[in-house]
């Protein structure tokens, strides 16, 4: 049985609703912060680092368009 990685981004077969994007952004910005907290950082874990805030990056970009999508529909 092959386990879901926990950095990448849950492909849903309905759109996330806001609030589950925003707990997720949450949840990688948690463990950025615990890096961050380290005075070093393995080689794996700056890779990690990297791909966390890209994820960040990308849920920040849906949670925006999300909220222009309501704001239009109004």
């Amino acid at each position: 049985m092959q386990t879901a990685d926990p950095l990448e981004l849950p492909t849903h077969s309905s759109t996330p609703s806001l609030s589950e994007l925003a707990q997720e952004h949450s949840l990688y910005d948690q463990r950025l912060e615990a890096l961050r907290a380290k005075t070093h950082l393995t080689d794996e874990e700056m890779m990690e680092e990297v791909k966390l805030k890209k994820l960040k990056l990308s849920l920040k970009d849906r949670m925006e368009q999300i909220r222009r999508q309501a704001l239009h529909a109004q």
